[in-house]
């Protein structure tokens, strides 16, 4: 198993005495026990939304175990992510009726806009996308979700405002000069 191959980034997420802190809360809850390494986990992805490499580190010491059987445990599950999510999480249903209405030509036009691939955050970290298998919307076929917002009948120029809605939304604000100046 190769970094490259769980598609690891290494943010420069660092251990400070507060992450630390609350790890030990969530290991204690779950009694230090290695029995319970998937709660473990669901509860340290909870808390800072995927499972950092030296937080992995940390919590093999912790309970005395190799960091190989929690990467094996963590990449059995589809659920776990290894990479820092963007601001906003885009998931794209490829269900049966988002497939058939043309969720991939969906999917692919939103990846050509931000340059990245399912599994994978923009360098600005403002957008991460995932591709699911249903979103339950299949009346709104095909149908995108940004954070909690649903995006349902889509087409290729719906994803283009909308993406630029949120780049807006999210962009530095200009402040204005102080002062009566030209």
């Amino acid at each position: 198993m190769t970094s490259d191959s769980l598609k690891i980034i290494h943010h420069d997420f660092k251990l400070s005495d507060n992450v630390i802190k609350k790890i030990h809360k969530i290991l204690v809850k779950h009694e230090n026990d290695p029995r319970n390494i998937i709660q473990i986990l669901q509860d340290i992805q909870a808390e800072f939304h995927y499972l950092a490499e030296p937080v992995i580190s940390f919590i093999a010491k912790e309970l005395a175990i190799s960091e190989h059987r929690i990467y094996g445990v963590a990449t059995f599950y589809s659920q776990f992510k290894f990479v820092k999510p963007g601001k906003h999480q885009i998931r794209v249903c490829m269900g049966t009726a988002c497939h058939v209405r043309g969720a991939q030509s969906l999917l692919d036009k939103i990846c050509r806009e931000l340059h990245i691939q399912p599994g994978e955050t923009t360098k600005d970290g403002l957008f991460s996308i995932e591709s699911v298998y249903c979103l339950g919307c299949c009346a709104l076929a095909p149908v995108m979700v940004i954070d909690d917002n649903v995006f349902g009948n889509m087409s290729a120029a719906k994803v283009t405002k909308i993406l630029r809605k949120y780049r807006r939304a999210n962009a530095p604000r200009k402040t204005p000069a102080k002062g009566g100046g030209k």
